[in-house]
């Protein structure tokens, strides 16, 4: 017996057999005995109330629900200690950070800890952690750079602020369940912006690896540049402590992948740090932090301070998002995670908007502590949740100790996580499958390299869109007639005759604005070919959508051909867009009579009503099975063209057994 399974398209609910394929809802197609070509049927799905409003609240207002009653041991403690690994390598970058967006060095790890929690609760990624990140202290320091002095009072003010009026419109956009958006993100552009971070966290830690110093912020080819201008300047010590990091991670992930491997990197890393450099004097450290947590804070409550600041909040609400839900995506890929774009839009607006009240300016997923938080072996958000409280731990108990940790050895660290972020397998298969989406990979990867961080996805949505409207306004129109051994359903041209009469044509695409000129430059081609075929059947089963344009157009077709003495037919037509034809005033002008339901029933129509039945006489190539029986005197009724048709398909099925 088949199971009941609930599906959500829309605003309403069907349902359905589990085992029914729920996804071509609502094409039904129908079925007529007798017909030459008898279409599959879709499963019945009837449509039933909504579930109440209130449960679907619950579910986005508590969404740690779904995972917080499923902990179990070993989850937590996995989370533990990649709870652990994230506090540890947060430290520096939160240091990093807050200096290039301008602001004194702890706000950075105030942004690292409030909004962290927040969005683990209420996002829907198991592995991304929040905090801050490289564009997004970019963006600040670069708009807020003419306002105010960075580091003063009036600027940190103005960083809270916009990070409070970037967290109301990804709360809005989530809200507005606007996550649809981040679908037209396609998995080439994931995979080619993810390979090209993943190159720049590698460069912008190969100076710590090497121990040669560069520019925060410094872009790809200014780092590549100052790399090879300084490469006499590498100290040998800080390659040793980095290397020695790197392959203590490396070999923990290959022989034991379940180990705290990037912990384990750091504490190896420090020791060998200390054996040859006990008075760090060669080998840069983090250096000791001052012990305390974020203060209270507000952002300004000034209407014209909101609209100065109004087109820099947008800019940093949209990276926001476009980073959280890429890294969200792109680990997803590896762990089969079902990620829900709004309810990420909810977690990471919640986050800005009440991480400004806690000295937290805006913050985003992290690419880096990402991919070390899922390496680690990070089972739920709780881990994200670990690594702010073993933060806030180290801060206040061992925060003077950790001037002993190497910054060589995060780097290590850090360079093996950025390899595992380029997913090779999935570059290969889209290179051999599709040369348009292996366009828009590299396009995406030398834009995130060349060009800003939220430029380069942009860019790899707009190269997608370019080539997905190309195939949507190109579709394919295929020539068709019956099978002449059988007369039971339709197949191509290829080398069959056609009628001179008559031409029948599959539009596999929608009808909408920008198709119709390709659609009529088509039909108009075969008019030249074939002058005496006037009338047209058009075969409706690949078409999904007809907009106002694509009426017009049956509409032009439909006058045109009857004013050269023939007509437009219509075949297999959807629900939808039998509605949309019949709502603006095509199918008066087509006629009732000119639409079908079965190719039998429409051939043998126009065949015996429509055509030029003295050139019928005259033709000798015989398409229709009712050509044959005029060749023969018979009269072609429609019992006579069932009955040799039936006795057709025994002959062919006699055959083939």
């Amino acid at each position: 017996m088949h199971g009941l399974c609930l599906v959500r398209v829309g605003d309403v609910s069907f349902a359905g057999s589990a085992h029914a394929d729920v996804t071509d809802f609502p094409r039904r197609k129908k079925m007529k005995k007798g017909g030459l070509a008898m279409s599959e049927s879709t499963p019945r799905v009837d449509a039933v109330p909504r579930e109440p409003l209130c449960r679907v609240v619950w579910v986005e207002m508590f969404p740690f629900r779904r995972w917080f009653f499923s902990l179990t041991r070993s989850t937590f403690r996995a989370d533990l200690w990649a709870g652990l690994t994230g506090a540890v390598v947060v430290l520096p970058q939160g240091i990093a950070f807050a200096t290039i967006a301008g602001l004194p060095p702890q706000y950075g790890l105030y942004s690292a800890m409030v909004p962290v929690v927040i969005a683990a609760l209420f996002g829907s990624s198991h592995h991304l952690v929040s905090g801050p990140t490289t564009p997004i202290s970019i963006i600040l320091f670069t708009t807020l750079a003419p306002l105010a002095a960075p580091g003063s009072d009036a600027y940190i003010h103005a960083c809270l602020t916009m990070g409070f009026l970037a967290g109301v419109i990804q709360l809005a956009m989530g809200v507005a369940r606007m996550g649809t958006l981040v679908n037209f993100i396609s998995n080439a552009v994931v995979v080619g912006f993810t390979a090209g971070a993943a190159l720049l966290v590698a460069v912008s830690q190969a100076g710590a690896f090497l121990g040669i110093p560069l520019p925060a912020g410094s872009s790809f080819v200014h780092a590549v540049v100052g790399l090879g201008h300084h490469v006499a300047q590498v100290q040998p010590l800080v390659v040793l402590v980095a290397a020695v990091s790197l392959g203590i991670a490396v070999i923990v992930d290959i022989l034991r992948p379940h180990w705290p491997g990037m912990l384990l990197a750091l504490i190896g890393g420090g020791g060998v740090a200390f054996l040859f450099d006990p008075q760090c004097v060669a080998i840069p450290r983090v250096g000791a932090m001052t012990a305390s947590l974020p203060p209270l804070s507000a952002p300004l409550w000034d209407l014209s301070a909101w609209q100065q600041l109004a087109n820099g909040a947008l800019a940093t609400a949209l990276v926001c998002l476009i980073q959280a839900v890429s890294i969200s995506r792109s680990i997803a890929m590896h762990s089969k995670q079902h990620i829900n774009n709004n309810q990420e839009f909810i977690g990471q607006g919640l986050s800005n908007i009440i991480g400004s009240f806690f000295s937290a300016y805006a913050s985003s997923g992290s690419f880096t502590r990402s991919g070390i938080n899922y390496r680690a072996g990070a089972q739920s958000p709780l881990a994200a949740i670990f690594s702010t409280l073993f933060l806030v731990g180290i801060l206040l108990v061992v925060a003077p100790w950790l001037s002993w940790l190497p910054v060589a050895a995060m780097a290590g660290v850090i360079l093996l996580v950025a390899y595992k972020l380029i997913d090779f397998k999935e570059i290969k298969l889209i290179s051999r499958t599709s040369r348009a989406e292996t366009l828009v990979m590299a396009g995406t990867f030398l834009a995130t390299l060349l060009i800003k961080l939220d430029f380069a996805i942009y860019l790899g949505v707009l190269i997608s869109l370019v080539y997905y409207l190309r195939g949507r306004a190109n579709p394919v129109i295929t020539r068709l007639v019956p099978d002449p051994t059988t007369y039971d359903h339709l197949v191509p041209v290829q080398e069959l005759p056609e009628c001179p009469q008559l031409r029948i044509v599959r539009v596999d695409g929608s009808l909408f604005f920008g198709a119709v000129n390709h659609v009529e430059e088509v039909l108009s081609c075969l008019d030249k070919q074939a002058p005496r075929a006037v009338n047209l059947l058009l075969v409706g089963s690949a078409i999904n959508f007809v907009d106002v344009t694509g009426a017009e157009m049956l509409i032009h077709e439909a006058l045109r051909r009857r004013g050269r003495g023939g007509g437009l037919f219509l075949f297999d037509i959807h629900d939808q867009v039998n509605e949309v034809i019949r709502r603006s005033g095509c199918l008066a002008v087509i006629g009732r009579d000119h639409i079908f339901d079965s190719i039998f029933e429409a051939i043998h129509s126009i065949v015996t009503r429509f055509l030029d039945q003295e050139g019928c006489r005259r033709c000798e190539r015989s398409v229709f099975l009712e050509c044959q029986l005029r060749r023969a005197g018979v009269e072609p009724s429609e019992a006579e063209v069932s009955y040799r048709r039936r006795r057709l398909q025994r002959k062919s099925l006699s055959k083939r057994e």
